[in-house]
């Protein structure tokens, strides 16, 4: 890039000098509208649990959800992203418990879409929260079966489709699982029902709190390493993000967030998708802990958040999404 000028005629910090300039000048901006509000559900009645691994973050017993909800509906957060803890005598090893009609994320659905209008769901489709082994497929000879899984995928997307789901999210990482859940949605009349395909996401050291939130980690004995994407490439997340254009992805997410800044400038600068970004639990409680410690001010939440708008990202899916929601407002106020 050919630089026009030289100091003294400018002075770059001319632009720099007062709150209201740099205002004008901003190249990005995070808004409400930018994020998703991921919420940990879990059996019972009355029930707000406290997530250890994640400070400040809970589940909730279904009936508990309006507390949540409310926050969401108050600062007007367009989608939240809902995870089970599922009970472990309801985990087996082919995740059975992800086709219930009655099971948590189903009545979560019910909950909230009677009382929540306006607001959009969206829900994984993986079984790695179901499963006895911690994996997002099935096992057979000691590998994860592809098509099996996929089977089974295809109907817990039905399933979640019937409910009222939004926007239903694969984050399995199977080969093919869009374009079957695509086909499957439109023949049952679910052509409105949206597809955000994880389709970069990559086998990470940042997921362990996430783990612990779903119920997930102690489970797991092996790595994701055969289906999730190898950390050290990129060009592999091109095919990723072509194959699930192709076979019927609306938006495409890239997880985790913050070491894969260059993915989400990439795939945005040559897809021009919507390209959403998971800040996931690893870097979430990091910064959280972070400042907890003194280590770092509160002001990285929103230096971390513009990251991923500066790098091309149209959504976040963050755990910060409530508290720099309240802090937008305010400022807007």
């Amino acid at each position: 890039m050919r630089i026009a000028g030289k100091f003294p005629n400018v002075r770059l910090r001319r632009v720099r000098n007062s709150e209201w300039i740099r205002r004008l000048v901003s190249e990005n901006n995070l808004s409400i509208n930018d994020l998703i509000l991921p919420i940990f559900v879990r059996d019972g009645s009355g029930i707000v649990e406290s997530i250890k691994s994640m400070p400040g973050i809970n589940r909730y017993s279904v009936d508990k959800l309006n507390l949540i909800m409310n926050k969401a509906k108050k600062y007007k957060i367009p989608m939240v992203a809902l995870f089970p803890y599922t009970p472990k005598n309801k985990k087996d090893k082919f995740g059975t418990e992800a086709l219930n009609k009655n099971n948590l994320i189903c009545k979560s659905l019910k909950f909230i879409k009677k009382r929540y209008a306006g607001i959009g769901v969206m829900c994984d489709v993986a079984l790695d929260p179901y499963t006895s082994h911690g994996h997002d497929g099935v096992i057979v000879n000691k590998k994860i079966d592809n098509d099996k899984t996929i089977n089974i995928l295809v109907k817990q997307a039905l399933l979640q489709a019937e409910m009222g789901c939004d926007v239903i999210a694969p984050s399995d990482m199977m080969d093919g699982r869009v374009g079957a859940i695509r086909k499957a949605l439109d023949k049952r009349n679910f052509k409105n029902v949206s597809i955000l395909s994880y389709a970069a996401k990559y086998a990470s050291s940042f997921y362990g709190p996430f783990r612990d939130a779903v119920g997930s980690k102690k489970n797991l004995k092996s790595d994701k390493k055969t289906y999730q994407m190898d950390f050290r490439n990129l060009n592999e997340a091109f095919r990723e993000i072509s194959l699930d254009i192709k076979e019927g992805a609306d938006m495409v997410m890239v997880k985790p967030g913050l070491p894969y800044l260059d993915i989400i400038k990439s795939i945005k600068d040559n897809f021009k998708i919507p390209v959403f970004a998971y800040q996931v639990s690893g870097e979430y409680s990091l910064i959280k802990n972070g400042i907890k410690n003194k280590l770092i001010n509160d002001e990285a939440i929103l230096e971390s958040l513009m990251a991923f708008k500066r790098a091309g990202a149209s959504a976040i899916v963050t755990y910060f999404a409530l508290e720099i929601a309240s802090k937008i407002k305010k400022n807007t106020n």
